[in-house]
């Protein structure tokens, strides 16, 4: 449908943000909604992609969420579950009429389905399973019965196979004749008699080879299969680490039950990276869609321990309490000193985490790794410990002060960096999740001996 000038000018993109929703066009899209002009409406979604339409339904409030859904009515597209986030999927399912909710769940391929309802609750899950087909039915039913985050969750069922011995031209009259194919496919996967994949080739390789060429003599060098109870972080490490498109997954006897597909793998990426960012903060699974009570719940464990670290670095205070009493500049500058090697510390578990999650932190290579942070943290805490210890002697006109803090900013800097990569290595080798505990340890042991540090050499030399 064509637009208008003035609704090319307001879905105009802004060069600092090109693909984030305009105010303007969310407005317009509001106003639309609230004179109930479903033309305006679809005049101006109809260049959104069901991820823009996502973001919409997420950003708005749940009275205007609801109010859009009804003038979309038979416009809503079955895309848009897949993409909407979990915290307002279940919201926007039971707004759905039933008869819309039911042509968008058949429009979804079997992964998208399994994606979409193993987190809803039970009684919305069993409105969308009556919704399918019974051949469809079983298959996500099956997929569910697999354990979360496996390969068997990720996979989709429709998969284009052939017989390994076919040839280019056989392939393509079988493709022709059916018009049950996936949707979207990259891949013919070659099987056996019993159904265990042998290779694949490329819709390319197939289109551009003569009828009578064999399959087999165009399969991909380049060939995986995953098992289906195989954890879906290591299928998605191995896309992003061999350049996958696709991949067939098998059951226990080795035969072909579904494919895998390079967009499932990526968002699998994703979302462990949004996963060890939330963690490293202490806020485990939470978005801006949750609600008040939920995020309170969320965030309230680790604010209860990072206050018991609290604690533990001010009793550390306390037992200088006569030698900052003595030296009242102390307390002035002790913040500084922790400070310093709570970043540093930080930096260093950043790297870690990230690296034990992509495979390049590993036992072989952890000693280098170790090297390089001490020399870091000691090039870094002498170019600041000069810096501070002019800025001590200058401020207090002690020179014994500037070297206190100097050396003490050296110490713990160097601290701070093997804390960074020790502690998130420990936590991996007896299991504990590094993303999630290691902050907490960090920031506890460069707090601690910041202060212990800097107070005691204060004690030795300054009283």
């Amino acid at each position: 449908m064509a637009q208008d000038n003035a609704t090319a000018e307001v879905l105009e993109p802004r060069d600092d943000d090109a693909y984030a929703l305009d105010s303007r066009t969310v407005s317009a899209i509001l106003d639309a909604v609230e004179a109930q002009d479903s033309a305006r409406l679809q005049e101006l979604m109809e260049p959104f992609h069901a991820a823009d339409i996502a973001d919409l339904l997420e950003q708005v409030d749940d009275d205007d969420r609801r109010a859009l859904i009804a003038l979309m009515g038979d416009e809503f597209d079955g895309d848009i579950l897949s993409e909407l986030a979990e915290g307002v999927r279940e919201d926007v399912i039971a707004a759905l009429a039933p008869q819309v909710l039911s042509q968008a769940v058949l429009e979804l391929e079997s992964d998208d389905v399994v994606d979409l309802i193993e987190d809803l609750e039970e009684p919305t899950q069993e409105t969308i399973l009556e919704i399918l087909e019974a051949s469809d039915r079983v298959a996500v039913e099956q997929a569910l019965s697999l354990p979360e985050y496996s390969a068997g969750r990720l996979m989709q069922r429709e998969v284009v196979m052939a017989p390994e011995h076919w040839s280019v031209g056989e392939a393509i009259d079988y493709m022709r004749a059916h018009d049950d194919l996936p949707e979207q496919f990259y891949h013919i996967v070659l099987v056996d008699p019993r159904l265990r994949p042998v290779g694949q080739t490329t819709l390319g390789k197939i289109m551009s080879s003569r009828r009578e060429v064999k399959l087999a003599d165009i399969v991909e060098e380049s060939f995986r299969t995953f098992r289906v109870d195989e954890e879906e972080g290591d299928v998605a490490y191995a896309f992003n680490q061999y350049h996958l498109i696709s991949a067939p997954v098998t059951d226990g006897e080795g035969r072909l039950v579904g494919v895998i597909t390079i967009d499932d793998a990526m968002i699998v990426l994703q979302e462990e990276n949004e996963e060890d960012i939330r963690r490293l903060a202490g806020i485990g699974v939470e978005s801006l869609n949750d609600r008040t009570l939920t995020i309170v719940r969320q965030r309230f464990p680790w604010l209860f321990v990072n206050l018991i670290t609290a604690i533990l670095a001010s009793l550390v205070i306390a037992q200088f309490e006569e030698t900052i009493g003595a030296i009242v500049a102390l307390a002035v500058l002790m913040p500084i000193v922790a400070s310093m090697g709570g970043n540093a510390g930080t930096q260093s578990l950043t790297v870690a985490v990230r690296s034990l999650a992509t495979r390049d932190l590993t036992g072989s290579n952890a000693i280098r790794v170790l090297r390089r942070e001490i020399v870091a943290g000691l090039v870094n805490g002498c170019v600041f410990a000069i810096l501070m210890g002019i800025i001590g002697f200058l401020w207090f006109g002690t020179p014994m002060l500037g070297a206190v803090i100097a050396t003490a900013m050296v110490i713990n800097l160097v601290i701070a960096g093997l804390a960074g990569i020790l502690i998130p290595l420990t936590l991996d080798k007896v299991g504990v999740d590094p993303a999630l505990a290691s902050g907490v340890f960090v920031t506890t042991v460069t707090d601690v001996m910041g202060f212990f540090v800097f107070l005691g050499l204060a004690g030795i030399f300054l009283i």
